[in-house]
């Protein structure tokens, strides 16, 4: 009896657990120019996103943004910008990717650059910060991006710098990556299923 009611809480769970999915993006390349105005990336490659149906990879569009206006420290040594600004995913259509914009949204708080120095004297940047937006279903959602610069050499940022690579990662409720939606077919056998099961159920407690 005990057994049976937990397969039913089991079984009740599978859709909850089923809707918190994520999705991850992985660009390549671009400029990323920045002054006091902000900073900005542009001519980046979305190259990887994998979410609930697996890994697509190759050349799948498009990746820009811009932050707000720096709020503290400097663009040489590491610095804060202000939130807002703008975020924005492209796809292009490959392998069921929305030819269509993915992602729009903006930076929900503040933007760090930061300076890491190299044991050899040369030099690296990240921007990290959190997002918030709509993705292309219609939903909020939130996220989170590192940006990578390629190594600056023994100079320091002086305005603009090619980007090596970048990773944003989504979340929300029941996210998809592709244009495709699931078969109905499936959801009619999970939903037999839990009508068989609380079938048994009922019989079990009527004897």
């Amino acid at each position: 009896m005990k057994r049976l009611a937990s397969m039913v809480l089991l079984a009740l769970a599978l859709p909850i657990a089923a809707l918190a999915n994520s999705v991850d993006f992985t660009n390549s390349h671009g400029t990323l120019s920045g002054s006091s105005a902000g900073l900005s990336l542009s001519g980046s490659t979305l190259i990887a996103a994998k979410g609930p149906g697996g890994l697509i990879t190759g050349d799948l569009g498009t990746l820009t943004f811009s932050t707000g206006a720096l709020s503290s420290g400097n663009l040489q040594a590491g610095a804060t910008f202000a939130g807002g600004g703008s975020f924005v995913i492209t796809g292009n259509g490959t392998s069921g990717i929305p030819n269509a914009v993915i992602f729009t949204g903006s930076f929900s708080g503040p933007v760090t650059w930061t300076l890491i120095p190299l044991s050899n004297g040369t030099n690296n940047y990240t921007l990290t910060g959190s997002l918030s937006g709509t993705w292309f279903t219609g939903q909020t959602v939130n996220a989170a991006t590192v940006q990578l610069t390629v190594n600056a050499g023994k100079g320091f940022f002086n305005g603009s710098t090619m980007l090596s690579s970048g990773d944003t990662n989504m979340t929300g409720s029941g996210l998809r990556l592709t244009t495709t939606t699931p078969e109905p077919s499936s959801m009619i056998f999970f939903g037999t299923g839990l009508v068989s099961i609380a079938g048994m159920l009922r019989y079990k407690l009527k004897r």
